[in-house]
């Protein structure tokens, strides 16, 4: 039996409907296991949760950064938002120690899993949104960034643009992008690297640098820019 109250203290949230913290936390792959469970899966609280977390942080940096551009606040967002950045929380607040799975996925390391980790904290998200409201969302959301956000204001983020732009397309396209070497020049003390990031056979953008890891960086940086510019 799940201890929902221990769970609830470390949130530091109490809900009105337990049900919708206990949904939270509902892997597929225990549905698949436990077919008379009455409750779905967290992929619609996930959803949900997705759009109520990019909401508070976009306000949230759009107040306290009145000077930046909106390329800069994008990025900042997308660095709070992004796949890394939940399951740092996540892990933080040991939400893997709540999910639901099938054996399966329980075998495999489903507990420690980024993906099942971040997924469940926008679930979690959409799940107090709902419970609670907004402003209950969002001091949660606030509190549980607070680290993140303080080196946002030091100056201390440095976008992993590589992992930016694998999640962009996995949730636009359900593709992965390949990079692979178009050229290198210059002489064998002072190589230049032209690297492309391509997906199906077609070039997204091509970056060069110092080294292969740092024109692969800048390729998938100019390719993130351009999905970003193309679906907002």
């Amino acid at each position: 039996m799940t201890d929902w109250d221990s769970c609830q203290r470390t949130l530091e949230v109490r809900f009105n409907d337990l049900s919708l913290l206990e949904q939270a936390f509902v892997h597929s792959s225990y549905l698949n296991e436990n077919s008379d469970f009455s409750l779905p899966s967290n992929e619609r609280l996930e959803f949900l949760g997705d759009a109520v977390l990019g909401f508070i942080v976009a306000e949230s940096l759009h107040m306290e950064f009145p000077e930046l551009p909106e390329g800069h606040l994008t990025m900042i967002r997308a660095f709070l938002v992004c796949r890394e950045s939940l399951n740092e929380v996540a892990s933080s607040l040991k939400l893997g120690d709540w999910l639901l799975l099938g054996r399966g996925e329980e075998a495999t390391g489903g507990r420690m899993r980024q993906s099942n980790l971040a997924n469940a904290m926008e679930a979690l998200i959409g799940a107090i949104y709902l419970d609670q409201g907004l402003d209950v969302a969002k001091e949660f959301v606030l509190r549980q960034l607070k680290p993140l956000l303080e080196r946002t204001r030091a100056g201390a983020i440095s976008p992993n643009y590589k992992a930016l732009l694998q999640e962009s397309l996995q949730k636009q396209t359900q593709l992965t992008p390949n990079y692979r070497v178009a050229e290198v020049s210059g002489p064998d003390h002072d190589p230049q690297f032209s690297v492309e990031v391509v997906i199906e056979g077609d070039v997204l953008a091509r970056g060069t640098g110092k080294s292969r890891k740092a024109a692969e960086v800048e390729a998938a940086r100019i390719a993130w820019e351009k999905l970003r510019c193309s679906y907002g």
